[in-house]
């Protein structure tokens, strides 16, 4: 086959996929028959915002590939995990980074990646091969390695996705411990205050609260939602927090001394990371200032006197 057949297939390929990729992403953005008729439907309980928090679905060019390539890549996930192992560490992950995913999911999404560094290494390839540049074997072994490197770089992503979303609670711990301070000292119930602060609030401890809110609706005790989010959760702050008020509703201690006492202990926390942050980089700010701005400066000082030397030489 010539070039000029091998652009052809190649093109068509890709366009036939692209197609494909297309039409099932159309697909996926339409709104369920559910989504337009429970709207009419007056005589149905609505569940309010706050019994579920929001999760973060899958990314829907995942989704279009599990819909097209459903068994084989349900296969190679399989395939993954009984490699790389570990079921237990990314479900823990998975709930502290606020997924709504299963660990399946998240090993389709490692072959979906790992794929994609396959093909691009391929197409690479395939282009060097018919230029008569390199050989097969090399670059078969280089699209191993991006396949794998794909299915890693899917994992990491995920503890940045959870180190991402720690940073977040924490941000928007002193203000929730605030509020709820201030919702107990002004009268209300520790579930009252709870409700308050959830239906007030924005943000990803809001939605762990909205969960615990959620099972105490649903029945459970108080201080055993509490001790349920002091286990889940990543935050070493916000396990306190949770053990604190499930300490003081079991025992009758004052709430809002100490959701006042740990928002300040968070504030204090967090100015003295600042300060630490700010210690270790004063000599990464060197950096441009020693190897840019001092070299301009000399060569502003001491290049005029070079080129007066040079032209008063004989």
């Amino acid at each position: 086959m010539t070039t000029v057949m091998w652009g052809a297939v190649l093109g068509g390929a890709l366009g036939a996929g692209l197609l494909l990729v297309v039409t099932r992403l159309r697909v996926l953005g339409r709104a369920q028959l559910s989504d337009r008729v429970l709207p009419y439907v007056r005589d149905l309980p609505q569940v309010a915002p706050t019994a579920a928090p929001s999760r973060h679905p899958a990314p829907p060019l995942v989704g279009a590939a599990v819909a097209v390539y459903g068994p084989v890549l349900r296969a190679l996930a399989d395939a993954v995990e009984r490699v790389l192992g570990g079921a237990t560490s990314v479900r823990r992950r998975l709930e502290r980074a606020g997924l709504d995913l299963t660990v399946h999911d998240i090993r389709v999404e490692q072959v979906v990646w790992g794929l994609v560094g396959f093909g691009v290494t391929a197409a690479w390839g395939l282009l060097r091969t018919l230029g008569g540049g390199g050989n097969v074997v090399g670059h078969l072994l280089i699209c191993a390695v991006a396949f794998t490197l794909g299915v890693l770089a899917r994992d990491t992503y995920l503890t940045s996705q959870v180190r991402a979303r720690e940073r977040r609670i924490l941000a928007d711990f002193p203000t929730v411990a605030e509020l709820l301070a201030l919702s107990v000292a002004a009268g209300e119930s520790p579930v009252g205050a709870l409700d308050r602060v959830v239906r007030r609030c924005r943000g990803e401890l809001s939605r762990d609260l909205g969960r615990v809110l959620a099972e105490i609706r649903t029945g459970d005790p108080v201080g055993v939602a509490f001790d349920r989010l002091a286990a889940t959760t990543g935050v070493p702050v916000v396990a306190r927090f949770a053990q604190g008020v499930a300490v003081a509703v079991e025992r009758g201690t004052p709430l809002a001394d100490v959701l006042h006492a740990q928002a300040a202990d968070v504030r204090e926390a967090a100015r003295r990371e600042l300060i630490e942050s700010a210690a270790r980089r004063e000599v990464l700010m060197m950096v441009p200032v020693v190897f840019l701005v001092l070299p301009v400066t000399v060569l502003f000082a001491f290049w005029p006197g070079v080129v007066g030397l040079s032209l008063s030489a004989p």
